[in-house]
């Protein structure tokens, strides 16, 4: 990412308020599919609201972001809501590729796009891990360079297995599992 891209992000952060954590919206109803124990990463973190939320349900996260900004919001969240020992952030371009680690129980993205990133993001994923994502998309909204095309995430992750999807209003989004080894059972 350019150097005005990462200052960009750094003044849309700065002086901005973090909100409470939580899941972010559009997975809201699916709660119930992320696990409460393992490992997460969540991409494009931002001020850690996300993070924040799976460690608070039990998961070990690593969070990374462009903003440093963001990254400092992040940590201070983290460390008002007692989950510090569980949260861990880094100032990352994700345009370098993901940043290196061990295979992870949950990825989160929520709108950060980089088709370049799909292949390590299931190779990143667990056996019967799950990947939570969402991206701008051209469907009921006018294309552009961030926004995803029709079906983009259904062929990205056509090997992973879908728990829910939608695609519509401008956003495009997936849940899905990785498939399960043999010693891995189907969850």
């Amino acid at each position: 990412m350019a150097d005005t891209d990462r200052v960009r992000w750094d003044r849309e952060y700065a002086g901005r308020v973090s909100g409470p954590p939580g899941l972010p919206q559009v997975f809201a109803q699916y709660v119930a599919e992320i696990p409460v124990a393992g490992h997460a990463l969540d991409l494009a973190c931002g001020a850690g609201s996300a993070s924040v939320w799976l460690a608070e349900r039990g998961l070990t996260v690593w969070g990374v972001d462009v903003s440093a900004v963001a990254i400092e919001q992040a940590h201070e969240l983290a460390h008002r809501h007692g989950v510090s020992d569980r949260c861990r952030f880094s100032v990352a371009d994700l345009d370098d590729g993901l940043p290196p680690g061990p295979p992870v129980d949950v990825i989160l993205c929520h709108r950060f796009r980089d088709p370049q990133l799909y292949p390590a993001i299931v190779n990143r994923l667990r056996p019967s891990g799950l990947l939570a994502i969402s991206v701008l998309s051209e469907v009921g909204a006018r294309p552009g360079f961030f926004r995803a095309a029709a079906g983009e995430l259904d062929v990205a992750f056509a090997g992973l297995r879908a728990v829910a999807a939608g695609e519509g209003d401008g956003q495009a989004w997936l849940l899905a599992r990785g498939a399960p080894t043999a010693d891995t059972p189907a969850v």
